[in-house]
């Protein structure tokens, strides 16, 4: 369920997980503010060099709206924990974690609740060694979840403390595009079993043709890179299709999150072509 290369022992950063915080990253070193996401901790925990910016995937015109897509996702997840912490939701779950860096970069948040990164156990041994070296630690709050996502991961969750009976967030981004459409539903009937007031939000891609015209040359260049490194794109959703999916799965309540939305929200205003495609949009849904 993670967006990796590397076998479930190595102990390495998924690739793709190290584009996306360099994206990050880059919103904020090539974007005008306002910044919608301030996260420069991940570019720290990626110790990708310092010619990171000169990687052909870093391109500061061909990426503005992906990486814009990166930043809303990431706004958007963290904006719903805030309101539902403010409502007494404790638990926050991050489903192929890689290198998320909210426990690090919202304390005042995160100290209020029960973090869980969910991910493959290589890479968490990789980024448990990098927030030592950065003198970041682990706060008391997080609880690092390795799993096999083949195997019984669900019950790995339970088992390292969330507990099914109070509510939840779980946030799955980045993820749904390199899981069978079965997985994706056994994801979604998990996740729809937690305590009423629960909420999952996730990301989907759309077919390839239901892109933006001007967006299509680059998520084929995405797919041919995916299927490359082993770990190819499987599943793409319309909006009326995973909302049937999640509705199937036993959520009483789901919306689609159209990069509309996201650009209202968060980029009104912007006149430098940085706002989110809706080759990635969201999925919210509700137990």
């Amino acid at each position: 369920m993670t967006d990796g290369t590397a076998g479930p022992e190595t102990a390495a950063p998924d690739h793709t997980a190290v584009r996306v915080a360099l994206w990050r990253a880059l919103h904020v070193r090539a974007d005008p503010p306002p910044h919608v996401l301030r996260d420069e901790l991940g570019l720290r925990l990626a110790d990708a060099g310092d010619d990171w910016r000169d990687r052909p995937d870093m391109d500061e015109r061909a990426t503005r709206r992906v990486r814009a897509s990166i930043v809303a996702r990431a706004r958007f997840a963290e904006d719903l924990v805030e309101e539902r912490a403010g409502q007494g939701v404790d638990q926050y779950v991050v489903l192929g974690a890689g290198l998320d860096t909210f426990a690090q970069r919202r304390p005042d948040l995160a100290a209020r609740l029960r973090v869980f990164e969910v991910d493959r156990p290589g890479p968490q041994t990789w980024k448990r060694r990098r927030l030592a070296e950065l003198g970041l630690g682990v706060p008391e709050g997080l609880r690092f979840v390795p799993v096999d996502f083949e195997g019984d991961w669900w019950g790995r969750l339970l088992a390292a403390g969330l507990d099914p009976g109070r509510p939840a967030v779980v946030a799955s981004t980045g993820v749904t595009m390199y899981l069978t459409r079965d997985a994706v539903a056994d994801t979604f009937r998990r996740v729809a079993t937690l305590a009423a007031g629960s909420t999952l939000v996730t990301t989907f891609l759309r077919p390839p043709d239901d892109v933006e015209p001007e967006e299509r040359p680059q998520l084929r260049e995405a797919m041919k890179g995916a299927r490359a490194s082993g770990t190819p794109f499987l599943s793409f959703f319309g909006p009326p299709e995973i909302r049937a999916l999640a509705a199937e799965a036993g959520f009483r309540g789901t919306r689609h999150v159209p990069a509309a939305e996201l650009t209202e929200r968060y980029f009104a205003g912007r006149t430098d072509g940085v706002r989110p495609s809706r080759g990635e949009e969201l999925l919210l849904a509700e137990v």
